[in-house]
């Protein structure tokens, strides 16, 4: 996972604008919910595949590493994992070029490299207008109001599944939103928008002055007025905005009121409740409505009273989509959503629900950012155990973040204090929260049944940034436009006289003649002598503080992916070496700046460098018998298939792994 996702054109997704589409989308959701088991139960009786195993069970952990997962299991703390390494099957997992999480969990999903799945990064460009957007969904504009669309390509394979009678439940597997129909049922995750149409945006309420933008939220200024009686009460009037409806932003009148003597508790109204709030709690999930004429929707918000005096601020985590009420589907079928509210009620749907923004803004502090991932955590836990008891043959998959978001915060810590320190402690009680999601899981398995553990990618510390466009700049490769200021988005750019560029977390791209709108580029011979060039300098490129060189690996795309796709990707991926990243300058477009920069944020855990630096980690409930080269995430769609001795089709490019061995009871 990567916050970049947060950012770039095209996040955005309109809210269903009439009510009536809503309800008739909802009323069909509940039919197709309600007669869903009577057609798979006639599906599997009719071509229902023989297999060696009844169930199969999938637990993602996003970002567990398996030189940190070997180094607690050998200490004592993660028995659960180890006793699927001992009894089992442990290994080192290769993931994708590169490592990046939409890319990554597409080609678990798949089978396939990116080049057939469209996924290359959180971002992609507008061929016209060089701007990014988000990679895995777009919004196509149809008379009948907007629609979401998957931009992520080829089958997962649990659609192979339920064509062959297999039931499967897909809990948040990222890129899966918008959710597609298959013979099962499905709640999306990562690249799922909030509210506001974004990828998740906070707001905060201060007191203080608003002193510069912030990245990721909004800060509005209040007023802090006294309440009648001399001083001795306090009252904050203001507004919580909502999503667009009907071209205009919406709002939900706010109230905070207090005792200046108990400044640490509160009462906050909103939307007709009134919520007692204590300075650092959270308050559970709130139902927040937003209404333009006939129009309604409702979502979700959870608030921390961060401190009512001397200076006032309250926090608001992204709107969430409201899964009892969603405004636009979350799950399929739309019902499912709707069904997990009622049975573990509201729970977080934004596809990147820890609010990392909000913690490397300082707008919370790192003991609330705990409570909020593992809040959410327990949420998924819930969820995902009581599918895993009602489903009785199938798959049952479910990814876990809490790995990935703990190591992004606290990892240089961790590594600088070698596990001593705070950072060590919270990230090591993360994988101890993951290993007794793990015991919980085997308590429940049969003889018949097949457990994987897997992670898309490892982790390494993000110490040093290295800002692409300035070093293009510098090489002559790509030029400013005369008297411009920096800015982002690449708006600087003269493209007149730019050869290459780069945004997002890995690529470089070609400035091509008869691809961008505006390409100096040839295609073929001269494309491939730039690329070649590029990628030799890189390779040779050193960092001056040190004398060390930072790349590791340059892939060239046209070597690197194969497919239908395979044109849509970067014209070369960089393969950094731990430690370094492309900068945050360069992942927005910036082309300012020195080439090399230390990594002041927060964010001082990553994994977008070359996929030999994080392998991620599997393991298994039974024997594997790996593929020579070792396993790779595109193996476990045909291992999966396997189970069930369904033919994997020809496309496929992951190995089916051979399980056998019954190991559990």
């Amino acid at each position: 996972m990567n916050m970049l996702a947060y950012i770039g054109p095209g996040a955005g997704f309109a809210v269903i604008g009439s009510f009536a589409i809503l309800l008739v989308a909802l009323g069909l959701g509940v039919l197709t919910l309600v007669s869903l088991p009577f057609r798979l139960a006639i599906g599997l009786l009719r071509r229902r595949p023989a297999g060696q195993f009844r169930r199969c069970v999938v637990i993602g952990f996003d970002g567990m590493d398996p030189r940190r997962a070997a180094a607690l299991m050998d200490a004592g703390r993660l028995p659960n994992l180890a006793r699927l390494r001992e009894s089992g099957a442990f290994a080192p997992l290769g993931s994708t070029c590169p490592p990046i999480s939409p890319v990554a969990w597409s080609t678990f999903a798949t089978g396939v490299n990116p080049g057939k799945h469209n996924i290359f990064d959180f971002l992609k460009r507008d061929l016209r207008t060089y701007l990014p957007e988000l990679s895995s969904a777009r919004i196509v504009k149809e008379k009948g109001g907007d629609r979401a669309v998957l931009l992520r390509k080829s089958r997962p394979f649990w659609h192979l599944l339920g064509e062959r009678g297999v039931w499967s439940t897909i809990l948040r597997v990222p890129v899966t939103y918008p959710p597609e129909r298959f013979a099962g049922l499905s709640l999306s995750a990562m690249c799922t928008p909030d509210l506001r149409g974004t990828q998740g945006e906070f707001t905060v309420f201060q007191s203080a002055p608003v002193a510069a933008a912030t990245t990721g939220g909004r800060r509005i200024q209040v007023t802090m007025g006294p309440e009648g009686d001399g001083g001795s009460r306090r009252v904050v009037r203001t507004a919580l905005p909502g999503p667009c409806l009907r071209g205009r932003e919406v709002q939900a009148r706010l109230e905070v009121r207090w005792q200046v003597a108990k400044a640490g508790e509160a009462e906050l109204r909103v939307c007709g409740q009134r919520l007692r709030v204590r300075a650092g709690e959270y308050t559970p999930w709130v139902r927040i409505s937003f209404r333009s004429g006939w129009t309604r929707v409702r979502g979700l918000c959870r608030f921390l009273l961060v401190a009512c005096e001397p200076e006032f601020r309250l926090y608001v985590t992204p709107l969430q989509i409201d899964p009892e009420h969603p405004a636009m589907p979350v799950s399929w079928p739309n019902a499912y959503s709707i069904y997990l509210a009622k049975l573990h009620g509201p729970f977080a749907t934004l596809g990147l629900a820890e609010d990392t923004w909000a913690l490397t803004e300082g707008v919370i502090d790192e003991a609330a950012f705990r409570q909020q991932v593992e809040s959410i955590h327990a949420e998924r836990e819930a969820m995902f155990l009581n599918a895993l008891r009602r489903t009785r043959r199938g798959v049952c998959a479910c990814v876990f973040d809490i790995t990935d978001r703990m190591q992004h915060v606290f990892l240089r810590r961790s590594e600088e204090a070698a596990g001593a320190g705070a950072g060590g402690r919270a990230i090591e009680e993360a994988y101890v929260t993951c290993d007794r999601l793990v015991g919980k899981t085997l308590a429940q398995l049969g003889p018949q049944d097949v457990l994987f553990v897997l992670s898309d990618h490892g982790f390494t510390t993000f110490a040093r940034g290295v800002n692409v466009n300035a070093w293009l700049r510098e090489q002559g490769y790509l030029a400013v436009q005369e008297g411009a200021g920096d800015g982002e988005l690449l708006r600087t750019v003269d493209w007149a006289r730019t050869r290459a560029y780069s945004f997002g977390l890995a690529g470089i791209y070609l400035n091509l003649q008869g691809r961008e709108a505006q390409g100096i580029v040839a295609p073929g011979v001269a494309a491939q002598a730039l690329k070649d060039e590029i990628a030799a300098k890189l390779a040779a490129l050193a960092d001056p503080a040190t004398g060390q060189p930072v790349v590791r690996q340059v892939y060239d795309a046209a070597r690197v992916y194969a497919g239908p796709y395979a044109g849509h990707a970067p014209d070369l991926v960089v393969g950094w070496r731990k430690e370094y990243r492309h900068s945050w300058e360069t992942a927005v477009g910036r082309t300012d700046g020195p080439v090399f920069a230390d990594n002041p944020s927060l964010w001082s855990g990553d994994h977008c460098v070359d996929r030999e630096e994080v392998p991620g980690v599997l393991f298994c409930s039974q024997r594997l018998e790996l593929p020579a080269r070792g396993a790779h995430l595109a193996d476990l769609a045909p291992t999966i298939l396997g189970l069930w001795r369904i033919p994997v089709p020809a496309y496929m490019d992951g190995e089916a792994m051979r399980v056998g061995g019954m190991v559990f009871s």
